[in-house]
């Protein structure tokens, strides 16, 4: 697990770096938490090259994954801050921040990830990524992970399964609302911390999308998937609002071309890893569990309604995004 370093620390190195370079190449950062194996990594390898290139050189964006530059609520700090230039941040963390977010998580919403991205055009997705201009942020895009499903140390078969049941979850209120509609009791802790709880039992499951599985190999200590397919796990492309607006306008024009491109490629890629992804992991031990979806789909069907009802961009987007 690598140490997180404190918030002075990061910002203090990363401006006198800056400074240091003068009108030389700027020495910029893009940080996230998954593994390098993930299709966000790859995304931001793509935005760095492409930056690089359509930059004649002058801009070089290091990629930072497995949250080297800190977790997410840290990274934020710093991109305020001017301090980290761009970010790759899941949508779980954002609607911390921007409550429209949830609207992604709404469960069976999307038949799979090719549905999922074609969703990111919406007129709603888009607003949503205008509202984080409140929060030091400019929003540029969405990157796409797989489906979410369900890995077990014991087979869920149905949502009865999880009745009392601790699965790692994403420390959202959608995420718990799913969880407990479902019976079972949220858990929220770092993906580093997944494998050693599930030896030790300290968890029964894990809310995993099939990019994190096979990059953490969770499926060692807890062999059963379930594939309940039950949200998206969309990440937002995000840029420093204190940097960009510092840009001249021919360079936010190249940034938000090769962030489009990036982001149009990502899609691809997510739709390509689910396939390839479950084919490894089940090559590696991984159990396919043949379950009652439909057991699952009732209770999604609640924990959509309270959303809706609660938030007016929630509501436009699912109606916008469940026929596409």
């Amino acid at each position: 697990m690598h140490a997180i370093p404190s918030l002075r620390t990061l910002i203090s190195g990363v401006v006198l770096s800056t400074l240091a370079l003068g009108a030389q190449a700027q020495a910029l950062k893009l940080g996230h938490i998954v593994p390098p194996t993930h299709v966000w990594h790859k995304v931001a390898l793509q935005i760095s090259a492409d930056l690089e290139k359509a930059s004649g050189g002058k801009m070089k964006v290091a990629v930072s994954p497995l949250q080297k530059l800190g977790n997410e609520g840290q990274m934020i700090n710093l991109m305020q801050a001017g301090a980290q230039q761009f970010g790759i941040f899941t949508v779980g963390f954002m609607s911390n921040r921007e409550e429209s977010f949830q609207a992604w998580s709404l469960p069976y919403v999307f038949k799979d990830v090719a549905h999922a991205s074609r969703a990111a055009s919406t007129p709603a997705a888009k607003e949503m990524l205008k509202r984080l201009d409140q929060h030091g942020l400019v929003g540029m895009g969405y990157a796409f992970a797989g489906q979410r499903h369900v890995l077990s140390v014991q087979p869920v078969v149905s949502a009865k399964d999880l009745a009392n049941k601790k699965v790692r979850s994403f420390p959202s209120p959608i995420y718990n609302d799913w969880w407990k509609a479902n019976g079972a009791a949220p858990t929220a802790m770092p993906l580093s911390e997944v494998a050693p709880s599930l030896t030790t039992k300290l968890l029964d499951a894990v809310d995993v999308d099939l990019d994190a599985l096979v990059g953490l190999k969770f499926h060692q200590q807890a062999p059963n998937l379930t594939l309940t397919n039950h949200m998206a796990f969309p990440s937002v492309i995000v840029v420093s609002k204190k940097w960009w607006v510092a840009r001249t306008p021919a360079e936010r024009d190249m940034i938000t071309k090769v962030i489009a491109n990036a982001e149009k490629a990502g899609y691809q890629m997510a739709v390509q890893a689910e396939a390839d992804n479950l084919a490894k992991a089940k090559a590696d031990g991984a159990k396919v569990v043949n379950a009652d979806i439909k057991s699952f789909q009732a209770v999604g069907a609640q924990v959509r309604d309270k959303y809706t009802a609660k938030n007016p961009l929630i509501k436009a987007f699912y109606q916008q995004a469940k026929d596409l």
